[in-house]
This record gives C-alpha cells, sequence and structure tokens, in this order.
C-alpha cells in the first residue's frame, strides 16, 4: 500500500514509517498523502475534500450490533467476531456514541433466559469442558509475556473450537453455561490481544460478541470485564464520556462480587472520571477501591481472570489517575511503588508502569530521569511487543524538552529507531 501511495505522490509523507504514524499514532496526513491514498482506493477526490479524516476512508464490513440478548442470539455474535474479527486489521474504532453506550444498557438491564440444551452432535461432559478451561492460563501467560500480535491467532483457534461445540453438540443446561462462559473469556481475551496489537475495530468485534456470551452465561462479573476492557479502548481513543458509560455499567452491573472485583471495577471507573478531570468522583471512588482491596483475602472465590489485578497493578491504576489529574508528586509515589511490586514475568506491563513513570518525572521537571525511564522502557518493548506501549513510548519522548540537537535527544531516538518508529 505504502509502494503505490508513493507512486501517486512525491511527499516523504508516503514513507513506511510516515503510514505507520497516521495509523497508530492519530497523525493527520497531508492534503497530497490522501489525495495519492484516494487514488489508490479508488475514491473519488470530492470525497476526500468533504469529509475530515479519517470519515472518507473506506469503512468495510460495519459490526453488527443487533443480535439478541439470549443464546441463540450469543451463539450467532461469537461465529460473526470468528469469521470478520481476525481479519479485520483496522486501526479505528468503529462503534461509538449512542450505539455504544446502548450495548452497555441493554447487557446491564436485560436478564439472561434460561439456556436450553440443544441435541446436534455429541453429549459434552463436565470433564470435557474442564479440559478445555485448562487452557486459558497457558493463553494468558502467553498474550502477556510475548504481547497480542503473536498471541491472537491462537487465542482466535481455541475461540473457535468453543464456538464448533457450542454450535454442534449436545450439553445439559449447566454444561452449557461453562461453554458460554469459557467463550466469553477466549473473546475477551482475543479483544485485548487485538487491542494492544493496535487492531481496535477487531477487538471491538471480539467483545460484542465475548459480551453476549457471557450475558448467555449468566455470568456478570465476566461481562462487567469485558465492558472495563470496552471502557478502556474508549479511554486510549480521548472518548473519556464513553469511556466512563462503560466503566459505570461495568461497576453497577457487577454486585455481590469480591473485594478484588468491586476494588477493579471502582478504579476503572476513577479513571475514566480522572480523564474528564472530576477529580471529587475520582477521590470518592479511589477511596472506595482502597477500602475493598484492603479486605482481600487468599480464600476469596475468584475467577482465575482476576489473578493479575494485584498489589502493583492496583498502585499503577491509582498511579494513572494522579497523572490524569496533573498530580505528579502523588503519580510518581504510586509509579515507583508500582515497579518494585511488578513481578519480573509482567514485561509488558512493567514497560507501561516504567513510561507513565517518565510522563510523571517530565510533569515534575527532571528531564534526565523521565529520559532515562524511557530508554528503559524500549528494550522492554522488543521483549514485549505493544502497539499501546509503542504508542505511549514514542508520545514520552515527544514531551521533553530536549531540541534536536540535544546529544539526550539523538540517543534516544536512535533507540526508537530500533522499533520500527
Amino acid at each position: 500500500m505504502v509502494s503505490a501511495i508513493a507512486k501517486h505522490s512525491r511527499n516523504m509523507a508516503a514513507r513506511r514509517e510516515k503510514a505507520w504514524r497516521w495509523e497508530h499514532w492519530g497523525v493527520v496526513p497531508d492534503l497530497e498523502s490522501q489525495l495519492a491514498l484516494a487514488a489508490v482506493l479508488d475514491i473519488p477526490q470530492e470525497r476526500v475534500w468533504e469529509a475530515p479524516w479519517p470519515q472518507w476512508l473506506p469503512a468495510g464490513d460495519p459490526i453488527p450490533t443487533s443480535f439478541g440478548w439470549t443464546q441463540s442470539g450469543g451463539l450467532q455474535a461469537l461465529v460473526n467476531a470468528l469469521e470478520y474479527a481476525h481479519v479485520d486489521r483496522r486501526a479505528f474504532m468503529k462503534i461509538t456514541g449512542m450505539p455504544l453506550a446502548g450495548i452497555a444498557e441493554a447487557w446491564l438491564t436485560i436478564e439472561p433466559r434460561e439456556l436450553v440444551a440443544v441435541l446436534r452432535g455429541g453429549q459434552v461432559t463436565a470433564d470435557l469442558v474442564e479440559r478445555m478451561e485448562e487452557g486459558l492460563p497457558r493463553l494468558r501467560f502467553l498474550e502477556a509475556t510475548r504481547g497480542g500480535e503473536q498471541a491472537r491467532a491462537l487465542i482466535h483457534a481455541e475461540l473457535g473450537m468453543v464456538v464448533d461445540v457450542l454450535d454442534r453438540s449436545a450439553y445439559t443446561a449447566v454444561v452449557g453455561q461453562r461453554l458460554y462462559a469459557l467463550a466469553a473469556e477466549l473473546g475477551r481475551m482475543a479483544g485485548w490481544a487485538s487491542f494492544d496489537a493496535g487492531l481496535h475495530a477487531a477487538a471491538q468485534r471480539y467483545w460484542l460478541a465475548a459480551l453476549h456470551a457471557a450475558h448467555a452465561a449468566a455470568d456478570r462479573l465476566l461481562g462487567a470485564n469485558i465492558l472495563k476492557s470496552m471502557s478502556l479502548q474508549c479511554y486510549d481513543f480521548g472518548s473519556p464520556r464513553e469511556a466512563l458509560e462503560l466503566a459505570r455499567s461495568a461497576h453497577e452491573g457487577a454486585k455481590g462480587v469480591t473485594p478484588r472485583a468491586a476494588a477493579m471495577l471502582a478504579l476503572r471507573e476513577a479513571r475514566a472520571h480522572a480523564a474528564i478531570g472530576d477529580s471529587r468522583a475520582c477521590e470518592r471512588l479511589l477511596k472506595q477501591a482502597d477500602v475493598e482491596f484492603d479486605r482481600i483475602t487468599s480464600t476469596d472465590p475468584e475467577p482465575a481472570y482476576l489473578g493479575y489485578f494485584d498489589e502493583s497493578e492496583f498502585n499503577a491504576q491509582v498511579g494513572t489517575c494522579y497523572l490524569d489529574l496533573g498530580r505528579s508528586k502523588e503519580a510518581d509515589r504510586y509509579f515507583s511503588r508500582t515497579l518494585r511490586l511488578v513481578p519480573a514475568t509482567k514485561v509488558r506491563d512493567r514497560a507501561t508502569y516504567v513510561i507513565r513513570r517518565a510522563s510523571a518525572q517530565t510533569q515534575l521537571g527532571d528531564a534526565d530521569h523521565a529520559a532515562s525511564l524511557v530508554a528503559e522502557a524500549i528494550p522492554l518493548i522488543r521483549e514485549a511487543p505493544s502497539e499501546r506501549n509503542m504508542r505511549r513510548v514514542v508520545r514520552a519522548r515527544q514531551r521533553l524538552p530536549f531540541t534536536k540537537a540535544d546529544p539526550r535527544a539523538r540517543s534516544l531516538d536512535d533507540q526508537l529507531a530500533t522499533l520500527g518508529v
């Protein structure tokens, strides 16, 4: 695509790194580059003049949102995600505004119906489902240590196997709920892997299907965790109001959960309030999360996917709230604590936390410390590739008050070049 654009444009924006910035950094191409891209895509030039970037781009297959909140609707949503999500490479969200809020509202208010076994094949036993569930820890570990781009194909394949069992086999209502819950968690993981790889439309497809599957499984906490991920995507895309609607629905919809889950959901809503500058609501939720986190015991019966929300993650989320509120000293204190606590196996998360602390140090005026943290993050990103962390580290570098001639700037830019940005 980039070489094709180059044939239509003499502008240096046709270079690969420029196109990468259009897709991933939110950089708007100049008019000549947009016209060249329109020519490649066989789009009339008038369309470029009429609609701002990226609205004139072809949207591809839309993401349907009208699946019923039933067992059959959940299966249809999963089948749609399997057909389209893995090949959806668009870096833009497709569902925004009221439709996105409507999905959260429907999940929050519609009660799941009783599952009915459908005889289409062999009988699925509880033992078989347990064997299928045993693969989840391996996939979580792979995604967390090697990055979403490398893990998403395996997660997609396992999701396909579960959907095939749902579609072709017979099972009791109890086994059916476990199968739908397994499909929902795999869909959530596939969405997260896509999100981490910068494939945001694919992430929305997976998460929408996973939300329907969680509803069919009557698992409110699992659905809330999916909405929490969707909220974070809106946060990353600079849509804090939508992020807040999703986070609030997740928090309100998961009642009677364990203290760890309650703290996690309160912090997600707190982050959304911080993003819009509502410090009072943010502080209220931070206090609530702190109380819940102190109540956590090792005997709490919890799903395995909550295991990531440990003390390091708790401190990182609080630090991010304070960073967004411009309270740099408090943010730095929490990030420093996070980096002392984060396990060595969470390489991608460590990179995220290092970059956030670099941002706090920049706000505090310590550019040298911030630069050293940016440099520390680069090899971590190489080890655990993440499009989101690549965007973060570039922004952290751009905020440093160095001139282009400054040796510190040249050193960092040379290191960033090793990431291909």
